[in-house]
């Protein structure tokens, strides 16, 4: 859960501001994903009081009422994912190298063959 950014508030955040300097924009909108340094996360009362300064515009974006949650597309994606992981894996054989000598020594893993 993430907090407003004004000082000595601790209601939860709701929206998100950012600003666009080049063109004088202020733009409040859904809380984002991820808390970014350049953003301001706010309450629903001060998201509600917000005022840009004088000759910048304001720019709200809807905020959704709910939280968003998976959409269909992402719980289809999640069902095959599973379904893939479920599948069985066919054995793989593995062939056995053909010995072409007699094996004269041995130490450890190694062998040492010869060719008659």
């Amino acid at each position: 859960m993430r907090t407003c950014s004004r000082t000595a508030c601790s209601r939860r955040a709701v929206a998100t501001l950012t600003y666009v300097y080049a063109d004088s924009t202020a733009v409040l909108g859904p809380l984002a994903t991820f808390a970014e340094p350049h953003a301001y996360d706010l309450c629903d009362q001060h998201s509600e009081r917000l005022s840009a300064p004088r000759g910048w515009e304001v720019v709200r974006l809807q905020l959704g009422t709910q939280q968003p949650g998976p959409s269909g597309d992402d719980l289809l994606a999640l069902a095959n994912a599973v379904r893939e992981a479920a599948r069985p894996v066919p054995p793989r054989t593995v062939e056995q190298p053909r010995e072409s000598g007699r094996e004269v020594a041995r130490k450890g893993h190694l062998r040492m063959l010869t060719t008659d």
